[in-house]
């Protein structure tokens, strides 16, 4: 067994914000270099949903791909990818499912069909085993892409599906907010969001998943600055996404 600890950077939805996603990749490539060999993560994994509600999706896609990044296939990313009809999100309210529908018919429209066959090709998660840590890498959760596992969710609900998980350490997203907490064994860990954060802090988000030789894990939730100004612009410049995206990333997913 190795006995320098593992690094791991873990990011997730994207949604089509190319800038914020730069960032977050030129901070790993940071800690690759100023860390040294031995503090560098040996891999970067994405969690899914590369595009939607940003108006830069082919070239979010292009970052992820074009250096071959081990990517879980996120609900937006088989939406657009197959071209359906629903994303299948969560909406609170008629208004807001009317944007997630403009927002999923202009994202079709515009990512091209290379890409769109690249999404479909995704895999739905990710298992890996790392100084004997089970890791289980996952959109949203175990047991769907579409589930939202936040952090106040039923304790009884969290416990049943930190059961059923199979894994020490469940990455997942989805929510955009991050949060990490051992339940029943399992450390649960939500990476948030790179693209369009909903905690309050529009910064760009990730997460350097460390493991040791003996097992022990810690996780440092990471945010990046990025010229979010250039994305606000870009979104509301695209006809037929609404100008409420652009708000949402103006606020770390505030905009009233």
């Amino acid at each position: 067994m190795s006995s320098s600890p593992a690094r791991l950077a873990i990011l997730s939805d994207i949604h089509g914000n190319s800038a914020a996603t730069e960032a977050v990749l030129a901070d790993i490539d940071t800690v690759r270099s100023t860390a040294g060999e031995a503090m560098a993560p040996s891999a970067i994994h994405c969690l899914g949903d590369l595009v939607g509600y940003g108006a830069r999706p082919n070239e979010s896609i292009d970052l992820i791909r074009d250096r071959a990044i081990p990517t879980i296939m996120g609900n937006y990313d088989d939406g657009v990818g197959f071209d359906r009809d629903d994303c299948g999100c969560a909406y609170k309210d008629d208004n807001e499912r009317e944007r997630g529908q403009q927002s999923l018919m202009w994202t079709r429209s515009v990512v091209t069909d290379d890409r769109k066959a690249w999404l479909r090709s995704l895999p739905p998660e990710v298992r890996l085993d790392v100084h004997g840590v089970r890791l289980r890498l996952v959109h949203g959760s175990p047991r769907r892409m579409n589930e939202y596992l936040f952090a106040d969710r039923d304790p009884a609900s969290l416990a049943r599906i930190a059961r059923s998980a199979d894994c020490d350490v469940l990455l997942f997203g989805h929510t955009h907010i991050p949060w990490s907490r051992r339940i029943e064994d399992v450390l649960m860990v939500n990476t948030g969001s790179v693209g369009k954060p909903k905690d309050g802090d529009p910064r760009a988000g990730w997460v350097l998943l460390t493991i040791g030789p003996g097992g022990e894990v810690t996780v440092e939730m990471r945010r990046v600055t990025y010229d979010i100004p250039a994305m606000a612009t870009a979104i509301r410049a695209a006809p037929g996404l609404p100008d409420h995206y652009a708000a949402d990333i103006e606020t770390g997913g505030r905009a009233p």
